[in-house]
């Protein structure tokens, strides 16, 4: 037993070791990451650059076009994903009656959570801009990203409701309320910093990928800003890659592609900080 007890003890203590080797190695590779594309963007970064149209030459290239494509694109994407993603987690969780179909559908609602994201590029370019022929415009890029995030968004919207107390329920179906009325002012409220939290950190990813966009057709160099979801556009991720590809030809492509890098890190700073936000408020209250 005292020769078992060791072996476990010293297994546990190489465990830790290996782990916290992994994690340094992590936060060193992301800290030299960070530290190139501030040394290498900052300097780029000014009020001209941040309001400009995109431009072949690099001193007068502007990233406004991009910035306004994504705001557009996050105007498809969040209505979209919210509605149909919290209620098909609703649905599964609160009416739907427990059997194959229905651990047919969730099965399948978890594997399509990993389906690499091109795939579904690949999805929208099939559905949305040739069969309904929008062509490579806001809606399309918009509805082929809301299809990425979506089983995300089910998955953890049906966690903040199953992590609802039972008894707020049974309290409220034994004073009188409706299943609906059930749902709507005591499950959804009290599940709802979940639901956001789940949905915004969604909404970061589909700020940041591009393989979709690449295969819908979204082009990099766009010089008229989007105005509307039925407009041509493009995004920040779109303009990184593009510039990055560029920058073994032109130098100066690889600091414009590190200053959108930063536009974009904060970017996804302030949504996810108004994610913690909003879920600290509504805690607060419940």
């Amino acid at each position: 037993m005292s020769r078992r007890m060791n072996m476990r003890l010293l297994v546990n203590s190489v465990a830790k070791y290996i782990f916290l080797l992994a994690t340094l190695f992590g936060l060193v590779v992301l800290s030299v990451l960070i530290y190139r594309v501030f040394s290498e963007g900052f300097g780029w970064l000014n009020f001209d650059f941040i309001t400009g149209k995109l431009s072949t030459q690099p001193e007068r290239a502007g990233i406004m076009g991009a910035i306004l494509g994504t705001f557009w694109l996050m105007l498809v994407v969040a209505p979209v994903t919210m509605f149909l993603g919290v209620g098909t987690a609703i649905y599964l969780e609160l009416y739907a009656k427990k059997g194959r179909l229905q651990g047919f559908i969730q099965t399948n609602i978890s594997n399509l959570a990993g389906v690499p994201s091109i795939v579904y590029g690949i999805l929208g370019l099939t559905v949305f801009a040739r069969a309904m022929n929008f062509g490579n415009i806001v809606l399309a890029g918009g509805l082929t990203m809301s299809l990425l995030i979506l089983p995300i968004v089910i998955v953890a919207s049906q966690e903040a409701i199953r992590a609802v107390p039972n008894p707020l329920s049974e309290a409220s179906y034994g004073m009188g309320a409706t299943k609906w009325q059930t749902i709507k002012e005591i499950i959804l409220p009290v599940a709802l910093p979940g639901i956001l939290t789940g949905a915004i950190l969604s909404l970061s990813r589909a700020i940041g990928e591009t393989a979709p966009l690449v295969v819908i057709g979204i082009p990099a160099l766009l010089i008229p800003f989007p105005g509307g979801i039925l407009d041509k556009f493009t995004v920040l991720p779109m303009q990184i890659y593009y510039w990055t590809l560029d920058s073994s030809l032109t130098a100066e492509y690889a600091n414009l592609a590190a200053a959108t890098i930063i536009v974009l890190l904060v970017a996804l700073l302030l949504l996810n900080t108004t994610a913690i936000i909003i879920r600290n408020k509504f805690q607060q209250k419940h």
